[in-house]
């Protein structure tokens, strides 16, 4: 099996495979095995596997040894899959035949979480943006609000998705979303320089901080469970609440005090952040309490929205289908077909 090439990611299958059938070991984790009865009458069953990026689902026929080993299998282990790779284009469907399994041990497990290379790498990179982004903050008390949230739910951000369904809906996703967030508010920032930088980079960071309990992926898992919570609740109000949380911590400590004579005060400061957060969906009707009402809340709801609005473009591209030269079939909640963008322009010269 050691001559049999590794596959990154589902995401790197689903780019290479082809209709003639490849050898490639693929690690990924078992969502679920569903016993089922084909139209023939026949029982087999049917994997899902998924990683960071994707989802690939294997079929196991009755007349296989593979029927009676998904039987025993455990939802949610980790697993290789040595496989023969083909496009069923009649299905439009990645198959695989012949596949063994075997049971990945807690370092392989570990690797397969993070995503692969190219996924773990940037966010990495993203994640140390948000860092050095926070660490440029001069008001003593967003700053500290950034770092109490980073050092206290750092890790469980990094494993929550910015979306359930329509942009970086994956394990991470978050931090990519955020990351690019700030990239383009400090850019704002140069261009209307009246806007209040550090005020825009906390709300980058705030806005969406309710999400890590109603988007944050199961800690071994791509799985993103529903909770009472979230469905209740929503992430603007249990934002909203976790920095006032945070907020109450900082004034309780001997540091605070420093604070008593700055300008603008300390509730000023909270009020704000809070009306950045409430306001984030630019609408009460898609879910803001209420509507951005300063400079720094309209330029982070379009912030928002111009970055969701991009990666939906994004991946758009890779799974819409041509109906035409250079058009695509249409990828909701965008609001029309997908035309191919054009060229950057390129002096030959």
């Amino acid at each position: 099996m050691s001559s049999v090439e590794k596959i990154d990611s589902i995401k790197e299958l689903s780019s290479r495979v082809g209709p003639v059938a490849e050898n490639w070991l693929l690690w990924a984790q078992l969502e679920s095995a569903i016993p089922k009865t084909a139209r023939s009458g026949n029982p087999y069953y049917e994997l899902k596997f998924v990683d960071a990026e994707g989802s690939v689902t294997l079929r196991a026929w009755n007349d296989t040894p593979a029927f009676e080993l998904s039987s025993q299998l455990k939802n949610n282990d980790f697993f290789e899959i040595t496989a023969e790779w083909f496009y069923n284009e009649e299905f439009k469907s990645i198959e695989a035949k012949n596949w063994q399994l075997r049971q990945l041990s807690p370092e392989e497990t570990d690797e397969v979480l993070s995503g692969s290379a190219d996924l773990r790498e940037r966010q990495n990179k993203d994640y140390a943006f948000i860092e050095s982004s926070v660490a440029s903050i001069g008001d003593p008390r967003l700053a500290a609000l950034c770092h109490s949230f980073l050092s206290r739910f750092g890790e469980r951000f990094r494993r929550t998705g910015a979306a359930r369904d329509y942009h970086h809906a994956r394990r991470g996703g978050l931090v990519e979303h955020v990351a690019q967030m700030m990239r383009s508010a400090l850019k704002i920032c140069e261009a209307y320089p009246a806007l209040n930088s550090d005020l825009l980079v906390a709300g980058v960071l705030f806005h969406d901080c309710g999400k890590l309990w109603e988007n944050s992926y199961a800690d071994k898992g791509f799985t993103m469970p529903y909770s009472e919570t979230g469905e209740l609740i929503g992430h603007i109000p249990m934002g909203m609440e976790l920095v006032n949380k945070l907020w109450r911590d900082l004034l309780d400590g001997e540091s605070s005090n420093t604070w008593l004579t700055l300008e603008p005060t300390n509730e000023q400061v909270r009020l704000h952040l809070l009306h950045l957060i409430g306001a984030h969906h630019g609408e009460m009707a898609f879910g803001s309490p209420v509507v951005p009402k300063t400079p720094e809340a309209i330029a982070l709801h379009y912030i928002d929205n111009l970055d969701a609005k991009m990666e939906m473009f994004a991946r758009g591209y890779e799974t819409a289908a041509p109906l035409a030269p250079n058009v695509f079939t249409q990828v909701r909640p965008l609001p029309g077909k997908l035309i191919r963008p054009l060229g950057k322009f390129e002096n030959s010269n």
